[in-house]
């Protein structure tokens, strides 16, 4: 969460405050509100996402919203008092750069049990209430902060805005998502039985076995029998289950594809899943 603040903090004080650049969600309202008030970004930012988490009180779990306001907190207090110095005055490298931060902070934040914009908990909310998706009411959301900044800025103004926040989105989704991707691991080999040992002793992990034929095999010949191991694994654990497979049996045949989401049996919990 700290990391997740500090990082966000750089994003906003580094590149897109000192620019006047907007971001989505309840931080580029925020922005849009700071510049055209005399009411300072922090303040705002507390002030506005300070009802998202009274809903996330609510909805999600009490700890969930009180680590969320200390987040907020810790983020308004990081851009008034870590001086963060200006990065550039390019505007790309502004809006890249600047969601880039911005959406590492935010995907810490999440990893460690909290959020720094009340969006996704409005999200969450309505689409409990609506047929809406979650990814829905964030779309709608933002389209009416992209054309608030269209009105009170200008058009350049608001597609530098979509820009970060497409950095800070894909950011989001790599750190939240991306850095313990599920991968689902298919072995064939002579010596399933020794790999599939292998997988549940030292590595802990859970596994499948599935009974199968080998298809390389000239006509009118019989097909040869054969046990498909399968298990699922995060990224991070996939060179261990690489290591032990190479140990066992290097000709061993291995297909990796990635899954978007699993849950029950051995597998192991992602920190974030309760939010």
């Amino acid at each position: 969460m700290v990391m997740g603040v500090v990082a966000a903090g750089f994003g906003l004080k580094g590149f897109l405050l000192p620019n006047s650049f907007l971001d989505g969600g309840v931080t580029g309202m925020s922005l849009i509100l700071a510049s055209v008030t005399d009411i300072h970004f922090s303040i705002l930012l507390v002030i506005i996402n300070l009802p998202f988490m009274i809903i996330g009180f609510n909805t999600i779990s009490k700890q969930f919203a009180i680590k969320s306001i200390i987040s907020v907190i810790l983020l308004a207090i990081a851009v008034i008092v870590i001086p963060f110095p200006k990065v550039t005055d390019d505007s790309i490298l502004i809006s890249v750069f600047g969601g880039f931060f911005l959406g590492l902070g935010i995907g810490l934040s999440i990893r460690g049990g909290s959020v720094l914009d009340g969006t996704e908990i409005m999200a969450v909310f309505i689409s409990r209430k609506t047929t809406l998706s979650i990814g829905d009411v964030i779309l709608i959301f933002n389209i009416i902060i992209f054309s608030i900044a269209t009105y009170v800025f200008n058009i350049e103004i608001a597609l530098y805005a979509m820009l970060t926040y497409l950095s800070a989105s894909k950011t989001v989704d790599f750190v939240v998502d991306g850095i313990e991707e599920y991968i689902g691991v298919t072995i064939i080999s002579e010596k399933n039985e020794d790999i599939r040992l292998s997988i549940i002793e030292n590595l802990g992990m859970g596994c499948t076995i599935y009974e199968g034929k080998r298809g390389f095999s000239p006509r009118g010949q019989p097909l040869q029998d054969t046990k498909i191991v399968y298990t699922l694994v995060t990224r991070l654990e996939m060179t261990k289950l690489m290591t032990e497979i190479e140990k066992i049996d290097p000709s061993a045949f291995v297909v990796m594809h990635s899954i978007k989401d699993a849950k029950g049996g051995m597998i192991k919990k992602r920190p974030y899943h309760n939010v």
